[in-house]
C-alpha cells in the first residue's frame, strides 16, 4: 500500500504461512515503532504442518528468539481469517487494557491491501497502517520457497479484495483494469488453488 512506517500504539502480526511476518513485527518493535505486538491466528489452512500449534504460537516464539521481550507480546490463537484476526486482536487488546488508536498491520507484501480494507470494515475507528518486509515479488517467492503457492496466494488475495466488499467483509478498494487483466491471465494459467469456493 506504500504506507510510511511510523509509530503506532500496537502491531498486529496477521497469521499466515510466512514466518517473515513475525520477523517484521519484531523489527518494528525493536526499532521502537510499537510498544506491544499481538500475534493472531490458529493453524494455517494452506500449510497446517508448518505451524501445528497455530500461527500465533509460532510467530510469538520467533519474535522472542529475535529479542522481543515476552511482556510485549499478546497472543490470539483462534482466528481463522483476516476479519477474525483483526476483531479477535481488538478483543485481546481490550481485555489487556490496551487502548489502541493506531495499529500497524503486519502481513505479507501481497496482503496489505486486503488487511487494510478488512480493518477499515471491522475496526473503522482505528488508524490502520500497513507494513510488510520490503522486497520484490521474485525475492519474496524465494523466501517462501514455493513460487506456485505465492502466485496462488496473490491471486486468491486479489479475488478477496474484489469480492469481499460485496459480501460485507471489507471496504471497497479500487482495482485498476491492468491489475484485473493480469488477474484474469493468471487464472487462465491455472493459478486458482486459493480462490474462494
Amino acid at each position: 500500500m506504500g504506507h510510511r512506517r511510523r509509530p503506532c500504539d500496537v502491531a498486529i502480526g496477521l497469521g499466515c504461512h510466512d514466518l517473515g511476518v513475525a520477523a517484521e513485527a519484531a523489527a518494528l518493535y525493536l526499532d521502537g515503532l510499537v510498544q506491544r505486538i499481538v500475534f493472531t491466528g490458529g493453524p494455517n489452512p494452506s500449510r497446517p504442518e508448518r505451524f501445528p500449534r497455530g500461527e500465533a504460537a509460532h510467530f510469538t516464539e520467533h519474535a522472542l528468539a529475535l529479542g522481543v521481550p515476552a511482556h510485549a507480546v499478546l497472543q490470539e490463537p483462534a482466528a481463522r481469517n483476516t476479519g477474525e484476526n483483526i476483531r479477535f486482536s481488538r478483543e485481546v487488546l481490550e481485555a489487556a487494557g490496551v487502548q489502541a488508536r493506531s495499529v500497524l498491520l503486519v502481513t505479507t507484501p501481497y496482503m496489505e491491501r486486503r488487511a487494510y480494507a478488512t480493518c477499515r470494515k471491522v475496526w473503522p475507528h482505528v488508524e490502520a497502517v500497513c507494513a510488510s518486509a520490503p522486497m520484490e515479488l521474485d525475492d519474496y517467492a524465494k523466501t517462501i520457497g514455493d513460487d506456485s503457492l505465492v502466485i496462488d496466494s496473490l491471486v486468491g488475495d486479489l479475488q478477496r479484495v474484489i469480492e469481499y466488499p460485496g459480501l460485507g467483509f471489507a471496504v471497497a478498494q479500487e482495482v485498476p483494469e491492468t491489475v484485473r487483466d493480469a488477474y484474469q491471465r493468471l487464472l487462465a494459467d491455472g493459478f486458482d488453488s486459493r480462490l474462494l469456493t
